[in-house]
């Protein structure tokens, strides 16, 4: 079982970055490949990133590549997202995730954990 927290979420000026970051609970955190989603009203939840358990292997949704950067501390059971030259569009709840094993698709039914979600608002 993997119990997850994000946090850092807020409102912040289009070009402007913010951090969210994901406490994750268990014993075995490095075993367990991380990543992070969002959704918008009305729309599905969408995939933005994701990172190995060793952070040997990174993937990013077309619409993030570039400005978006996932990284982990297994020390720490932490994962991150930086985003940076934020746009309007990436207004959405963000939700870390966590599933078994990596893989650089992931689609909602691969997700074994989810966080509670955090807001990320980016004004025009």
């Amino acid at each position: 079982q993997v119990q997850l927290v994000e946090s850092g979420g807020g409102l912040v000026q289009a070009g402007g970055s913010l951090r969210l970051s994901c406490a994750a609970s268990g014993r075995t955190f490095d075993s367990y490949a991380m990543g992070w989603f969002r959704q918008t009203p009305g729309k599905e939840r969408e995939f933005v990133a994701a990172i190995s358990g060793r952070s040997i292997s990174t993937n990013y949704a077309n619409s993030v590549k570039g400005r978006f950067t996932i990284s982990r501390d297994n020390a720490k059971n932490m994962v991150y997202l930086q985003m940076n030259s934020l746009k309007p569009e990436d207004t959405a709840v963000y939700y870390c995730a966590a599933r078994n094993r990596y893989s650089g698709l992931w689609s909602l039914k691969d997700v074994g954990w989810w966080g509670q979600g955090t807001q990320v608002t980016v004004s025009s």
